[in-house]
């Protein structure tokens, strides 16, 4: 069954059913997509999603890979941008428990589930479609919100309590947020996504922050 097509997918992020139709040559579709089934049942390939493929050998090699869970993120939705709990307990913020893929995008939100785990997607509006960086892994671009954005989106999606409107409340506290590392220029920059968000309630937050855990 043309299994020798596998070897070149072998060494890439990700194929499709066209990448195998070049590979194939003559055939027609249906054939190809009954030797993908069957190399699915054999554990030789994993799909992402419709139509897009890993193969088992290259997620073996790679799966321990620091960047290998964003660039399939980014595969999986490529107008999108790795954010909120996953950046944030990268970075220590949040410690407690090990969160699975989250994203932002100006799409509608959306859970993925495949065999390499749960992409979560979450919407924001487009104004606020910023504040990440593109890097790349293995020839596929993928993006990731800075620390200020990651925790800009974490509590702008977040449903907050109102107690956040008393002058005894601590925000930081309270979520067991390690806001201590955050530098002047990652305060400015989250405060900047506040003034665009014209969101009240991320004025609030920015305000206890302040009162709190940003004091001069």
């Amino acid at each position: 069954m043309k299994r020798s097509i596998l070897e070149p997918l072998q060494a890439i992020p990700y194929f499709t059913l066209e990448s195998v139709k070049q590979l194939w040559g003559e055939g027609e579709a249906s054939t190809i997509r009954v030797a993908l089934s069957r190399w699915m049942r054999a554990g030789q390939v994993i799909q992402l999603k419709k139509g897009v493929y890993m193969t088992r050998r290259f997620f073996e090699l790679h799966r321990a890979d620091a960047d290998f869970s964003l660039a399939v993120s980014a595969i999986l939705l490529p107008q999108s941008y790795v954010s909120v709990e996953y950046i944030l307990q990268r970075h220590a913020v949040l410690t407690e428990i090990t969160y699975p893929i989250s994203a932002i995008t100006v799409k509608n939100t959306r859970v993925i589930e495949n065999e390499l785990g749960t992409f979560t997607y979450r919407h924001i509006k487009t104004e606020l479609y910023q504040g990440f960086r593109i890097f790349e892994y293995l020839g596929v671009p993928f993006a990731q919100a800075t620390l200020a954005k990651a925790l800009f989106d974490y509590l702008y999606l977040r449903p907050l309590s109102d107690l956040i409107r008393s002058a005894t409340y601590n925000l930081a506290e309270e979520l067991r947020l390690s806001l201590d590392e955050f530098t002047p220029a990652d305060r400015e920059e989250f405060a900047g996504y506040v003034a665009i968000s014209e969101s009240p309630k991320m004025e609030r937050i920015l305000n206890n922050l302040r009162e709190t855990v940003w004091q001069p």
